[in-house]
């Protein structure tokens, strides 16, 4: 019986291999596609619509409802994106055209002309315009750092009731302790006054809330200096910068810098988690707090697990790559960090020899020399003239063949 979901992406073309891939088909178990082994992420699968309810999702249930509304019909927390069109005259040889760029997300500030600086302080490639580069980063990212199976159960496969629970609770620990999404304002707009007793509690997100030291300064001095929590390069007063709530209004971030802590990519949509003076993005917030398994990558549950080649599995995880097969206790081989079984090794990855043309078994020595492999034997490392056995002794290599002497060579190759 197929699992819930296991039709989303169907046919999806893979952005990595573009043609090699017949399209997307979920494996039963693994985040990755069936016909290319590429991760769900690599494929074009979720519509944005999809993308907006896993979004909802992760706000339901935190200060940021704001940021949502709930659809009519079944009540499921929507993201209400705030998607920004911007329209250029062109001026052409008779009449003016009209150029409008769509952003499929930017900031939810009042201020287009903040907004519009923002996007522009961002790398041009990362920039999430409609039908560029940028939107399918985007999408990416969407993907890979907030994976719907790392705060929704019913996307994980086969918990027990007790692992549904824990999870249950480490979501909800997450959404009162680090969750939160960033501020665009001007530096000079947030005010930096020491604590007053008094403001602390209205709770006016951001400015009375405001922590900050006021420094003493002669008033022909310049105005406060303001610089990057991540870069310490000094941030333009009239230049947009990113503020986020959970690590206080003292600090603030270039557009650019707003990345996450573990992989220094850009925090999609502004979407962080914030711990230990760190900016996380999901994924690498959760793998902060728990093991996450190396075969299905989501986050492990259980207090049974095994640990192997440095990553963590579920225990009926750590299986063969290519064909499925539990390898505990069994003969395994590392092919791209992924275990692969002996038989598999053999057939889909083992060296070939240029001697006998036969697989290299993993367990048996072998000659290496540039891309060429050989078997260590008597039989098969041997002059392509002569026949004389090299092991142990000079040889001459040219492409796939060795010589043991320059007349053999030259017999060969005149």
């Amino acid at each position: 019986q197929m699992g819930l979901g296991h039709e989303q992406g169907f046919g999806a073309p893979c952005l990595k291999c573009k043609d090699k891939c017949e399209g997307f088909e979920l494996h039963f178990w693994r985040k990755i596609c069936r016909n290319c082994k590429c991760g769900q992420e690599e494929h074009d699968i979720l519509t944005s619509n999809e993308e907006d309810r896993k979004v909802g999702k992760l706000f339901e249930d935190t200060k940021y409802t704001t940021l949502i509304a709930k659809l009519k019909n079944d009540g499921i927390p929507m993201y209400k994106r705030n998607v920004m069109i911007l329209t250029n005259p062109v001026p052409a040889k008779k009449n003016i055209s009209i150029n409008t760029v769509t952003f499929e997300w930017a900031p939810p500030v009042q201020n287009q002309t903040l907004a519009r600086q923002y996007m522009q302080m961002l790398p041009k490639e990362k920039q999430p315009v409609a039908g560029s580069e940028g939107a399918q980063y985007r999408k990416k990212q969407l993907a890979k750092q907030l994976p719907a199976h790392d705060q929704d159960p019913s996307k994980c496969h086969e918990l027990s009731p007790n692992e549904v629970k824990q999870m249950e609770q480490f979501v909800k620990k997450y959404k009162t302790e680090a969750l939160g999404v960033g501020d665009v304002k001007l530096p000079a707009e947030v005010e930096t006054r020491a604590p007053d007793k008094n403001n602390l509690d209205n709770g006016d997100r951001g400015t009375s809330a405001a922590v900050g030291v006021m420094e003493n300064k002669s008033s022909d001095q310049k105005a406060t200096q303001y610089s990057c929590y991540r870069c310490k390069l000094t941030m333009k007063e009239g230049d947009p910068a990113v503020y986020a709530e959970r690590a206080g209004y003292d600090k603030l971030w270039h557009p650019a810098c707003f990345v996450c802590c573990t992989c220094s990519e850009l925090l999609v949509d502004m979407i962080y988690f914030w711990k230990n003076g760190n900016l996380y993005c999901g994924r690498h917030y959760c793998d902060s707090e728990k093991p996450r398994c190396a075969g299905c990558d989501e986050l492990i549950f259980s207090n049974e697990y095994t640990q192997a080649e440095g990553q963590n599995w579920h225990l009926k995880h750590f299986c063969c790559f290519d064909c499925d097969c539990v390898l505990a206790g069994e003969i395994y081989v590392m092919v791209n960090d992924k275990p692969v079984c002996k038989p598999c090794y053999v057939k889909n990855h083992a060296a070939i020899c240029q001697g006998c043309h036969n697989a290299i078994d993993p367990e048996v020595q072998r000659v290496t020399y540039n891309s060429f492999n050989w078997h260590a034997t008597q039989e098969c490392f041997i002059c392509s003239c002569c026949s004389k056995c090299l092991i142990g002794q000079k040889f001459m290599p040219v492409e796939g063949m060795v010589f043991c002497s320059v007349e053999c060579k030259k017999k060969i190759m005149s």
